[in-house]
């Protein structure tokens, strides 16, 4: 797939979900979806875990060597508004995505079994899902309420703008998980995050330069008043500031320039046109993983293989089935 042609319109939606109300935010998703689709975005980037929320300021009941009661009734709350990867909410993303006639890449919460994935979602203008990326590591405390992903999910999509790929929040701080996505050629590279701090700027910027991409950033705006006070960790909050998340969302091209952005203190859908023609002319002289690369002496190994903890390959019974005489 070549670096894409022609001009498309992105938008990144800086705003906050329903938190811990899945349907609640299914309907500010279609909202929001239809108000980006309508000032020309063709290509649409929503926040990480915004379905169901991003819990920032909540402990879960946890300290070192305890879990509380409380706390398992809030995470059996965040995990009922999860979602499941396919299931009916991603068949209405995919049809919203159609709708809209857009690529929608929205950060969402997926649960398997008993776990949660950090999960960025690729929906196509076809209403298709195109493709899924889970977090690889998550950050600090995350740490307790999240699995993590696997080399299987380095999920990069073809369209006619080139190749669009990413990573979720502090991914984007593992050089080699951004050199493995750099290996996909990515034109368009989106960074959902929930991290607020100055600091980040210069990472989205860095990326643009060192991947000669233009890099979507998206977060969400978050005020205390907005969580449900029935929450049995509700308390956590009294600590916390009224803004607890003041966005940050920013629309960056190949040399490193703002487009749009950067946004805080207020939910605001950012556009930008993005002319594929300015990847091509920055990597006249840095091509990270072409002529300024230096397979002699570099190479990185990738395991793209999902990773599970039993292999039941050959077994004549599936997991789950009941033996019979």
């Amino acid at each position: 797939m070549g670096l894409g042609r022609g001009v498309v319109r992105a938008a990144v939606v800086q705003a906050a979900p329903v938190i811990m109300d899945k349907r609640g935010t299914m309907e500010r998703i279609r909202k929001l979806t239809g108000e980006a689709a309508e000032q020309g975005a063709r290509i649409i980037l929503f926040p990480e875990a915004f379905i169901p929320c991003y819990p920032r300021g909540l402990s879960f009941g946890s300290v070192v060597g305890n879990r509380s009661m409380g706390g398992r009734k809030d995470w059996a709350r965040y995990y009922e508004n999860s979602i499941d990867v396919p299931g009916p909410e991603t068949e209405e993303l995919g049809k919203l995505a159609a709708k809209s006639g857009v690529y929608l890449s929205i950060g969402v919460m997926e649960r398997e079994g008993g776990t949660l994935f950090c999960t960025l979602l690729y929906f196509g203008p076809d209403g298709s899902l195109l493709a899924k990326h889970r977090k690889l590591k998550p950050t600090g405390s995350e740490r307790l309420i999240w699995g993590e992903g696997d080399g299987s999910t380095l999920a990069a999509v073809n369209t006619p703008y080139g190749v669009m790929s990413g990573l979720i929040c502090w991914e984007n701080y593992m050089p080699l998980a951004r050199a493995a996505i750099y290996g996909r050629n990515p034109s368009i590279y989106l960074a959902p995050t929930a991290d607020q701090r100055e600091g980040w700027q210069c990472s989205m910027r860095h990326i643009a330069l060192e991947g000669r991409c233009f890099v979507l950033s998206c977060n969400q705006f978050v005020t205390k008043d907005i969580y449900p006070e029935d929450l049995q960790c509700f308390q956590d909050l009294e600590s916390q500031p009224d803004i607890l998340c003041r966005g940050g969302s920013a629309i960056i091209d190949p040399l490193g320039n703002y487009l749009a952005g950067p946004s805080w203190d207020r939910e605001e859908i950012l556009c930008a046109d993005l002319d594929l023609a300015a990847v091509v002319e920055a990597r006249y002289d840095f091509d990270v993983m072409g002529h300024y690369a230096r397979p002699d002496v570099f190479t990185l190994l990738v395991n793209g293989e999902p990773l599970r903890g039993i292999d039941y390959s050959g077994d004549p019974f599936l997991p789950g089935e009941a033996l019979t005489e």
